[in-house]
């Protein structure tokens, strides 16, 4: 027997040596393992509900604007000379977002006619002065707080707006709980795991949905005072041995909030488990766990680490990114298909905000040579025949200082004119329709330049071509944005204008040594952060299918390009 002993020493001492560290490396990388797992799961639910609501938030938003137009159209229509009834019948397709009905009130209040639900309009007459329904100081709808049909029992808002050329209100009403079901089935389905809360801005619930729904809401609920006031995130809340993901995002138009809740444990429990279970197997079992954590490298965290590099790019608008398939487990696959739908509803909601904003500088543009119009073939010729009377009354006036007062008279009269046609050129860009992209902004650098007492250099490479007038003029806005920024901002002293026409795009800077700023990290930040002309240059650049890049640093000038790799005649 002894002679065994050594074997039986050499073997503890190789287990004590060897495979107990081993073991006990495997069981603190399993243990580690899942705690990052955790941690990582966390933050993609948490990124997921964050997303979600926001996007959820939008489409509510989005519905709501939808009903402000109706009520706005038919504001409009009621300042024809039709009656109500002809109106109720030319808007028949845009009311049926009214599920309370659509009335015309005097601005007493008083009911003068109605799509339906007689009785809540009644009730309405009869408290008008006490509801907040839209006055003759009014420029925009009004949005009401939620109203209690005394009849039926359901809350509705109304939207109202006031015809000061017929002296009404038009009033709609609906029911938030109805817009708030139909619209946010599509984000949550029936079945889902999210609690859903909406408030008004008095912290009323209008809308509850879900497996933790409750009747009222505590007034320190996590997410219900940032998001009324206008902020949107997410929250990690301990609640009964488990934690929640709270998401909030508000709803700017009628001053909400959207609150949704969820368990985040309950998306990755059952895989935790399994996890949980690796390091309780035997030795033997060992091959089984680098097995499982070659799986786990393979199907879990590749796929996430390659679904958050998606993630992060669908953040900055590649809705395309998102699409491509990273494999792994069922859950990572389900999570990219929730963010691939997401995507799909923030892409859609998009395109309708592009078209609209097209249609904003389109009609913007067709206003300015209007106003151009109009200033040249009146406003200067009145000044110019004013001058020419100016001049005819000098010859017929001795008195030298009478004569010395029309002739500062002829002078102003001389500046006006000037002062008129530089702003005409301004809102009507003759030498683009005329001369072309390269010419008028050459002239714009040139004006720029003697206006201001500020160095513009214009360059211009390449074969120039004509393009569309949608892109010439859009390129032509963007450079006189650019430069106007430059001189009310920047405190520049040299500028350079850019446009390169190159075989497959045609590139446009504008370069500054002025003081610089920081440029915000997402195009989102722009309107919150003041930037309201870099937005519109943004959204310029973004109506031709233009890359738009913004390089700048504090003391350090700035820069800004333009690409344009489609070159559309």
């Amino acid at each position: 027997m002894k002679r065994f002993l050594p074997g039986w020493r050499g073997l503890t001492q190789l287990f004590a040596v060897t495979i107990l560290p081993l073991t006990l490396l495997l069981l603190v990388i399993a243990f580690g393992g899942v705690n990052m797992h955790q941690q990582d799961m966390r933050a993609l639910v948490g990124e997921r509900d964050e997303r979600a609501v926001q996007s959820s938030a939008a489409a509510l938003e989005s519905e709501l604007h939808h009903r402000v137009a109706t009520i706005t159209s038919m504001a409009v229509l009621s300042s024809e000379d039709l009656t109500f009834e002809e109106i109720f019948a030319t808007t028949n397709d845009l009311t049926k977002d009214f599920n309370g009905g659509i009335a015309f009130l005097n601005s007493d209040g008083h009911l003068l006619a109605s799509t339906g639900n007689d009785r809540f309009w009644e009730w309405i007459s009869k408290n008008a002065q006490s509801l907040s329904l839209a006055t003759s100081s009014d420029r925009e709808p009004v949005f009401s707080s939620p109203i209690l049909d005394p009849n039926s029992g359901q809350l509705f808002v109304i939207i109202s707006a006031y015809s000061a050329s017929r002296d009404v209100i038009v009033a709609g009403a609906f029911s938030p709980e109805t817009l708030a079901a139909v619209t946010l089935s599509a984000t949550y389905p029936t079945g889902s795991q999210v609690t859903i809360y909406l408030l008004d801005k008095s912290r009323r619930l209008i809308f509850v949905s879900g497996e933790l729904a409750q009747e009222t809401l505590e007034p320190d609920h996590p997410g219900v005072t940032e998001a009324l006031q206008g902020g949107s995130g997410v929250l990690y809340v301990k609640k009964d041995n488990t934690e929640h993901v709270v998401a909030y995002s508000p709803i700017e138009l009628t001053g909400w909030a959207l609150i949704t809740e969820e368990e985040w444990e309950m998306v990755i429990s059952p895989s935790l488990q399994l996890t949980q279970m690796a390091p309780l197997v035997v030795v033997p079992a060992f091959i089984l766990a680098l097995i499982a954590i070659w799986f786990g490298a393979k199907q879990i965290v590749q796929p996430l680490q390659r679904l958050e590099s998606k993630a992060a790019a669908l953040a900055w608008g590649d809705f395309e990114a998102i699409k491509e398939s990273v494999g792994g487990i069922s859950e990572v696959q389900h999570l990219q298909m929730e963010l691939t739908e997401m995507s799909r509803k923030v892409q859609a909601a998009q395109d309708g905000l592009h078209d609209y904003i097209g249609a904003i500088t389109s009609a913007q543009e067709d206003e300015r040579m209007r106003l151009a119009r109009e200033l040249h073939d009146d406003t200067i010729q009145a000044v110019i025949a004013l001058k020419q009377r100016v001049q005819l009354a000098q010859k017929a006036i001795k008195d030298q200082h009478g004569r010395q007062s029309l002739t500062e008279l002829g002078t102003l009269a001389e500046q006006t004119i000037e002062n008129l046609r530089r702003l005409i050129r301004a809102l009507r860009p003759i030498y683009l329709e005329d001369l072309g992209l390269v010419t008028a902004l050459d002239m714009l650098a040139s004006e720029t330049s003697q206006n201001n007492h500020l160095a513009v250099d214009f360059q211009n490479n390449g074969q120039e071509h004509r393009l569309s007038r949608e892109v010439e003029l859009s390129l032509y806005r963007i450079a006189q944005e650019a430069l106007n920024n430059v001189v009310k901002h920047s405190k520049a002293t040299h500028v350079e204008l850019k446009i390169a026409f190159e075989t497959s795009e045609i590139k446009m800077e504008v370069n500054d040594n002025g003081n610089g700023f920081v440029v915000p990290k997402s195009p989102t930040e722009l309107a919150p952060s003041g930037y309201f002309g870099l937005l519109g240059i943004h959204e310029r650049a973004d109506l031709i299918g233009a890359r738009l890049k913004m390089e700048s640093a504090l003391g350090k000038g700035t820069s800004l390009k333009v690409v344009l790799s489609e070159l559309p005649s």
